[in-house]
């Protein structure tokens, strides 16, 4: 598979629940940040325990992927029934098609409240 096409079966495999063919495509030594909360997630195991135990009521909409040789970027939205709406923006490497390494930037949309001196400058929505 080339980079970009393992990013989209991650998610896939992700929404469709299969665990154990999301680890295929996680190299077993990759290593997740997520700089938003300071975390930084070591190993496959650890990487699909935490999506994998993620409380149910979400689905994965992948928005857009771009590749650059091996260095592939998504945006993805997950949407949760109880939780709300979530964006994150993720930068991968992709190695002999597994992902070595991940940087996601996750948020929950619209928890950040604009400052108000930017109020005249843009539009809410």
């Amino acid at each position: 598979m080339e980079p970009s096409e393992v990013v989209q079966a991650l998610w896939q495999r992700y929404q469709d629940r299969n665990w154990t063919g999301a680890a295929e495509l996680v190299a077993p030594d990759a290593v997740y940040d997520w700089p938003a909360s300071r975390e930084r997630i070591v190993g496959r195991d650890n990487i699909i325990g935490v999506n994998r135990e993620y409380p149910e009521g979400w689905s994965i909409n992948v928005l857009r992927v771009l590749a650059d040789g091996d260095q592939v970027a998504a945006e993805i939205e997950v949407p949760h029934v109880d939780l709300g709406l979530f964006r994150a923006a993720s930068f991968y490497t992709v190695r002999g098609g597994q992902i070595a390494g991940a940087t996601e930037y996750w948020t929950t949309v619209g928890a950040d409240e604009p400052p108000a001196d930017r109020s005249k400058y843009v539009e809410r929505y």
